[in-house]
């Protein structure tokens, strides 16, 4: 074991220290200094060395474990992940110090992971055009100074109108905040609400990359289970009365990550009523709510006003249009906006105001309402496509057919590990996330699968599933 691992941040003040300290690591694994299977110092040892606390040590450790680089036994340590090629170093030490580094790792040739809406759809013609003109606008060109922190006027007034026509809330302008992604605004909303130490509730499984942002903001984690109709609201309450500094709840009631499942109007109304008893503010994740299939999109809590509990509520563009347009929202109410602008102004000034000016453009010219009825009809295709290609080539799981959102949760047969799936298709090529990925306890196996279906053709898909398939047998 090293005792110290001696390494050096990028001091980028605009990035979160956390994500220097994953830069870093990376770089020494990539560089051969850190080799595959070799435990790292501890988290108490780590953040003394470098001068950092344990929860941005524990925060970059989450992000490395999930981006595979590195792998955590709760009994024996952190390592180095033993799947990287050793051949790596080799590759990347015999390589000039000049040019850029390269790897050799294989990537897989397609990519049946998460569920990213398919950038080949994306309104090209009509955001570059809007895009030409925010460049060339007065506006900017003699601007000479920094925009609000919460973002082009333009655009958070397009999104109040579009969030009033497509999802009923009545929001004004000035209490919506446009984040670079929905990922910032995790981030920010978690910051504004809770204090180092204290406490947010969050699904389990859930989206990894949420609890990154909260951890990153010096607060602690606990899971609520997760069943058929999402979120379990009578564990939410039950941890509520036992968990000291429990102060708010992160939720994706319309379409759960990763299992896609809604939460019912019942169920909804019981979750007001827990966090209005217990004190408790929501953070509401309305992910994919554009893509619903089946029936009319169940409304937002914030669309009812959320009962009087204060909530945020987080929204993204990108997942409506592409994953690198980064481009997000927050909701809520001013005394908490004013508390995430604050913080957003010490790691961003401002956004990318001719991106903004332009997403602002198409969406108050119909552009992205046409482009998400083109996807949204595509998209059930390529779900349908993959229904039956499951059904009919893959028999080792069971599934139900999502109402909405861009990935189906497969779950396994007990004579199956995902894991063990997964490594095997990363060797033919396709990339599929286990269910472990999405577990709080990497200790507990979760025999599951989620499969995106959005970003494949017709032909893909079916190319995926074979793969699939051929990894199991």
């Amino acid at each position: 074991m090293r005792s110290k691992l001696t390494i050096e941040l990028s001091n980028d003040g605009g990035r979160p220290i956390f994500l220097q300290l994953v830069d870093a690591v990376r770089t020494e694994i990539e560089r051969g200094r850190l080799k595959p299977g070799e435990r790292l110092p501890g988290t108490r040892a780590l953040g003394k060395s470098l001068g950092l606390n344990r929860n941005t040590i524990n925060a970059a450790f989450s992000e490395l474990a999930l981006q595979g680089w590195i792998e955590t036994s709760p009994s024996s340590g952190t390592f180095v992940s033993k799947e990287i090629p050793t051949s790596i170093a080799q590759t990347i030490r015999t390589t000039s110090v000049y040019p850029a580094a390269t790897s050799n790792f294989r990537k897989p040739a397609l990519n049946f992971s998460d569920g990213a809406p398919d950038p080949r759809l994306l309104p090209r013609a009509e955001l570059a055009q809007s895009f030409r003109r925010a460049l060339a606008s007065p506006a900017f060109l003699s601007s000479r100074g920094y925009g609000d922190p919460r973002g082009s006027s333009e655009l958070r007034a397009a999104l109040s109108e579009y969030l009033a026509e497509e999802r009923g809330i009545v929001a004004p302008p000035t209490n919506i905040l446009v984040t670079r992604g929905s990922q910032m605004a995790l981030f920010l909303a978690a910051n504004a609400l809770l204090s180092p130490g204290e406490t947010i509730a969050v699904e389990n499984p859930g989206y990894p990359l949420a609890w990154t942002a909260f951890r990153a903001a010096g607060a602690r984690i606990v899971g609520v289970n997760v069943d058929s109709g999402g979120m379990d609201v009578d564990h939410l309450a039950e941890l509520a009365g036992k968990v000291e500094g429990l102060r708010a709840v992160y939720v994706t009631p319309h379409h759960q990550y990763p299992t896609t499942v809604t939460m019912g109007a019942a169920r909804r109304l019981k979750l007001l009523e827990v966090c209005q008893r217990a004190s408790l503010t929501i953070i509401e994740d309305d992910y994919d709510h554009e893509y619903r299939y089946e029936g009319r999109p169940i409304m937002p809590l914030v669309a009812r006003g959320a009962g009087g509990v204060p909530s945020v509520y987080v929204g993204s563009l990108s997942k409506l249009l592409a994953p690198g347009l980064r481009v997000g929202y927050a909701l809520a109410e001013p005394s908490i906006l004013q508390r995430m602008c604050d913080r957003r102004e010490a790691i961003d000034r401002q956004g990318d105001i001719p991106l903004e000016h332009a997403l602002a453009s198409i969406l108050a010219e119909g552009a992205i309402r046409r482009h998400t009825k083109k996807a949204r009809r595509l998209y059930m295709e390529r779900r349908d496509i993959l229904t039956r290609l499951l059904e009919e080539r893959f028999p080792l799981g069971e599934f139900e057919v999502p109402a909405g959102g861009l990935a189906i949760w497969l779950r396994l047969n007990e004579t199956l590990s995902a894991e063990t799936l997964a490594s095997r298709a990363a060797a033919l090529g396709l990339s599929v996330m286990p269910g472990v990925k999405f577990a709080l306890d990497p200790l507990v196996p979760r025999e599951a699968l989620r499969l995106g279906f959005a970003s494949l053709t017709a032909d893909e898909l079916h190319s995926a599933v074979e793969l699939l398939a051929r990894s199991a047998s």
